[in-house]
């Protein structure tokens, strides 16, 4: 029974490594790297395709900001009259309201 037992297993263990070396080599063939190379070559253009636009479409919106920044520059807003402030000369801060009537 023994001998029985351990024939099938050695048969069935033989079988499974064949099928999966089988499988293996066909994975391995010239035509299957091909085929994985090109597939993954289209992926990596995709993704830098992708990565290029969106490096555009930043670029364009922090024009837009620098120019807007620019614009205000050249014509700045108008503001009112600034609030007398006073500084102390010990510690050079600035006091934005006296509550002393200074």
């Amino acid at each position: 029974m023994r001998r029985t037992f351990w024939l099938v297993v050695g048969a069935g263990t033989g079988v499974w490594a064949t099928r999966k070396a089988t499988r293996m080599a066909r994975q391995l063939t010239p035509h299957s790297l091909a085929g994985k190379a090109t597939d993954r070559a289209l992926g990596a253009g995709e993704r830098l395709r992708i990565f290029v636009q969106d490096v555009r479409e930043e670029t364009r919106a922090r024009e837009a900001e620098l120019r807007e920044a620019i614009e205000a520059d050249r014509h700045p807003p108008e503001i009112e009259a600034p609030r007398p402030r006073r500084i102390l000369k010990a510690r050079y801060t600035v006091i934005d309201e006296d509550k002393d009537g200074h």
